[in-house]
């Protein structure tokens, strides 16, 4: 998960306080009422909080400012109308002379420019955003780890590093399957498919984050967990942020999970595909709204956003679980997240792990998250 929140952590940023969580439905509310409800209040909020220069959370990343600009324009709100407008003039003060749309002393190109990407891409309606996101396209292209880069200690990069195939924050930093999944949604909102090479390459990547013992994981790490769940890294002697076995596996968790399945949907990985339905075997066996499992509530929200991403690729309105339960799941989620908010319509995480105690990084969280859920017309 972002380690960006990591650093803005210690620059002092001020965590909100949990305030009183609203009920999750009123009486005699349907979930479609409670959707709308909950995303009403969510978009005012943040509306009401946007700084002044159109940002959210500048003392963090601009990424903030995207994925809450991202959230707003996926639940209806125009890129002309003046609270987005304001901020998308403010990312596009980011957009460098490499393509790139980051900020210069972050160390997160990559991050920032793929969660702009999908920001831009948002608000592109007219075009008004074709350069810019050619632009960035080539610089996440040129970032990814392939034949040609080199490690840290100066070894070449071939197909059979684990490091290939990966994005990470910058472009020497180690890559890992939370940026890869966004880089990916990056490309893949730009209109790049399975056979686009750096797709493919990705590919490679997220199938080694996998504990699955195959062809397409011949790392040690599967052979000791082997559970077909993912975990974050294979590089640099591979990590997972759920810990390690004590023979040295790497624990599966669930954020990852959802991330790895959603992404391998996207390279055009098949249903009936070994890594699809050991993925989806996992996720059964630890279907949970509760908590991020294998992590508890560490990343909470970032998993919501995940969670909804991957159930909505796969395609599936209901999930049946290793007990034969059968999940609406966008009802579920919908549900969850009425009952989490807070009285001023946005969302905050008690453990504030990955910088989930700002309100404004969170709540950009549910509303993507809620964007995959909206009822059917």
């Amino acid at each position: 998960m972002p380690r960006i929140m990591t650093y803005v952590g210690a620059l002092g940023l001020a965590f909100v306080v949990s305030a009183p969580r609203l009920c999750a439905a009123e009486d005699n509310e349907s979930i479609d009422q409670t959707y709308r409800r909950t995303v009403s209040r969510a978009v005012e909020a943040m509306l009401a909080r946007q700084a002044d220069d159109g940002s959210f959370s500048k003392q963090a990343s601009p990424a903030v400012t995207a994925i809450v600009t991202t959230g707003l324009l996926r639940h209806g709100r125009g890129a002309g109308e003046p609270a987005v407008a304001k901020a998308l003039k403010y990312l596009e003060k980011f957009v460098q002379a490499d393509g790139g749309i980051y900020a210069p002393q972050s160390g997160y190109a990559n991050y920032e420019t793929a969660l702009s990407v999908l920001c831009f891409k948002e608000a592109n309606k007219d075009g008004r955003y074709d350069k810019v996101l050619k632009g960035a396209e080539k610089f996440l292209k040129q970032h990814q780890w392939d034949e040609g880069e080199k490690t840290a200690d100066g070894k070449p990069v071939d197909k059979s590093n684990p490091a290939f195939g990966g994005a990470g924050y910058g472009k020497k930093a180690r890559p890992d399957l939370s940026n890869t999944q966004i880089f990916l949604d990056a490309l893949v909102a730009l209109g790049n498919g399975p056979d686009d090479p750096h797709v493919k390459n990705a590919l490679t990547f997220i199938s080694r984050c996998q504990n699955l013992e195959g062809e397409h994981n011949t790392l040690p790490f599967p052979a000791k967990v082997n559970d077909g769940g993912f975990y974050y890294t294979p590089a640099a002697g591979g990590e997972s942020q759920a810990g390690k076995n004590p023979d040295g596996g790497l624990r599966s968790y669930a954020s990852m999970t959802y991330a790895g399945l959603k992404s391998m949907i996207y390279c055009g990985v098949k249903p009936d595909d070994a890594r699809v339905k050991a993925a989806v075997e996992w996720i059964r066996k630890h279907y949970d709204l509760d908590s991020n499992p294998g992590m508890g509530d560490a990343g909470l929200y970032y998993y919501y956003h995940t969670f909804a991403k991957a159930l909505d690729a796969l395609g599936q309105d209901e999930f049946k679980d290793d007990k034969g339960k059968t999940h609406n799941w966008r009802h579920e989620l919908i549900a969850e997240l009425a009952s989490r908010q807070q009285k001023d319509g946005t969302w905050v995480n008690e453990n504030v792990r990955w910088l989930e105690g700002d309100a404004n990084l969170v709540t950009g969280y549910a509303l993507l998250a809620l964007s995959h859920c909206k009822p059917k017309k």
